[in-house]
């Protein structure tokens, strides 16, 4: 009996955290998972362009693309800080973790990540029970999404994610997995880069039935609509602006972008009937 009881507190101090007081976050999508995952009230810092909920902006910022606030963050003494894998600088999430600091680390590489992070993040927050809530509320309607779109014609698609120079996105990469649910064809999908640069010829070459672009990537439709005749995607105006947050950030509303997607690419299918 002893010895049960012995293990069962082993597994519980394995498999929870102790929740934390003191929470920064280093990227805009971390900031929203740790809001979903009850976190929010914990929120000390966090980076440029933590910009949602609401009450993100008020926080105070230690990040941003050029790096991370190291002695102010040490000097506000979290007891847990949210990264983004591959986007924070090595060197300065190093030296945290030198000085001993508890760092997890958000690289979401598929649509299921998103609710295993919020519930990873769950068991440092004093209500799990939110992020497990939301984790399987994302599940259902992911589920409800994959079912509707799953034997859908596939459709050539080119996402343009900066104007000068052109970069778009390989299929391994985020957030190419929002365009194959929907059953987007990407045209640069065996590219060996992650963020490819391209030039217009070869964009036209692939021959997209629709392009896709974000306001933040500075797109000019003009670039495109010179091709006239040539390209598929301005011959028939499939030329769609999506919101960028909700494409670019793996968060909760990632379903909303998933959502505005699948409803351009059955647009496209639409008119081509």
């Amino acid at each position: 009996m002893r010895l049960a009881c012995l293990c069962l507190l082993l597994i519980s101090s394995i498999s929870f955290a102790a929740p934390a007081q003191r929470v920064i976050s280093l990227s805009p999508h971390t900031t929203e998972l740790a809001y979903a995952a009850g976190l929010g009230k914990q929120l000390i810092a966090a980076s440029d362009y933590s910009d949602y909920p609401e009450a993100a902006k008020s926080l105070e910022r230690v990040a941003n693309y050029r790096g991370i606030k190291l002695e102010r963050i040490v000097a506000l003494k979290p007891d847990l800080i949210l990264a983004w894998k591959g986007g924070n600088p090595p060197r300065g999430m190093e030296k945290l973790t030198q000085l001993g600091f508890t760092i997890y680390y958000s690289n979401p590489l598929e649509l299921e990540d998103i609710p295993q992070s919020i519930e990873a993040l769950g068991q440092y927050s004093a209500n799990p029970q939110q992020a497990k809530r939301i984790a399987d509320g994302f599940r259902h309607t992911l589920d409800k999404l994959k079912t509707q779109y799953n034997n859908q014609r596939p459709v050539r698609y080119f996402y343009q994610l900066s104007n000068t120079p052109i970069i778009t996105v390989a299929d391994k990469s985020w957030p190419s997995q929002v365009f194959a649910l929907c059953g987007g064809l990407n045209i640069f999908a065996d590219s060996p880069a992650a963020y490819p640069q391209v030039s217009e010829e070869q964009v036209v070459v692939r021959q997209p039935e629709v392009i896709f672009t974000t306001p933040h990537a500075g797109t000019k439709t003009s670039i495109w609509k010179k091709w006239q005749g040539k390209l598929p995607a301005i011959d028939n105006q499939h030329f769609f602006t999506l919101q960028a947050d909700w494409l670019n950030r793996p968060t909760p509303r990632t379903i909303k972008a998933v959502e505005q997607v699948c409803d351009r690419l059955n647009q496209v299918r639409t008119d081509s009937l």
